[in-house]
């Protein structure tokens, strides 16, 4: 027994003089690369921003450089321990194809990621309407794209689902049009119904006075005068030009002296 036991002692002195050294320093390098690489991740960031580099790919690059220097920094720890970076490699290819096997969706937003990045169907900044949500693109990521909703609101949505299906760009152009539609009493002149319209359109300071606005009569019933109101206005005013204007359709239709539309109600007597 004393013999076995010395002999185990023995045994475990020899390996930490044989790899303890190589342990310790694979330890010390991969803790000092992670830093590094932390931080270099933080100057590449820093850097794309004041270069005003595409703020679409930013966080796609950063992230990939990020896994590519982990894997260097992986491959030289197993280095530093003896082993052989042929078949640690072969390893890693292996535990690769096992995990995009169990990880097919990831690898489908992956690649819807690439695509995003490649045909900018929307930006960072765009107003976008998919997967029956709508908000505003704060980020494309590897694997996702984060929307920013009007509440304030976070919308995580896959990369694989909107590269391969419809999604309206409400804001692409820079500008967008306000549909509105006021109902005001039948007995209403229609010139003083619509210089009312006019008057609320271009005291709206959001409402673009260099495009062209409608006010167009959109039906008749028997006591309401229905007008469509489209209004352009940039993307990012669509609110505030929907409530201002609507707010000073109120105001110029009382100024005007244009009635509601009146409610009759006909009542019958049962006998």
């Amino acid at each position: 027994m004393d013999v076995s036991f010395s002999n185990l002692k023995d045994q475990i002195f020899l390996a930490i003089t044989q790899y303890g050294g190589k342990i310790l320093l694979a330890l010390i390098v991969f803790i000092i690369g992670r830093k590094i690489i932390a931080k270099a991740s933080q100057v590449l960031g820093s850097k794309m921003n004041k270069s005003n580099f595409d703020k679409d790919i930013q966080p796609f690059l950063i992230s990939l450089v990020s896994v590519a220097l982990n894997i260097m920094l992986l491959l030289s720890c197993a280095g530093i321990l003896g082993i052989q970076t042929t078949s640690f490699v072969a390893v890693l290819g292996a535990a690769g194809l096992a995990v995009g096997l169990a990880l097919q969706g990831s690898l489908s937003n992956f690649a819807g990621g690439v695509l995003i990045l490649i045909f900018k169907p929307y930006r960072v900044g765009d107003l976008i309407s998919a997967q029956g949500y709508t908000g505003t693109v704060e980020s494309v990521q590897i694997f996702n794209t984060i929307l920013v909703t009007p509440d304030n609101k976070t919308l995580i949505l896959p990369n694989g689902a909107l590269a391969t299906s419809a999604i309206t760009n409400i804001s692409g152009k820079g500008t967008i049009r306000v549909d509105m539609v006021f109902a005001v009493g039948n007995h209403n002149s229609l010139a003083s119904v619509k210089k009312a319209f006019t008057n609320a359109v271009h005291n709206c300071p959001t409402a673009l006075q260099n495009m062209e606005h409608d006010i167009l009569l959109n039906s008749m019933t028997e006591n309401a005068l229905k007008f469509d109101v489209r209004v352009w206005t940039n993307s990012e005013n669509y609110w505030a030009t929907y409530y201002g204007v609507t707010e000073l359709v109120y105001e110029h239709l009382k100024k005007e002296g244009i009635e509601a539309p009146k409610i009759h109600l006909n009542l019958h007597q049962l006998s």
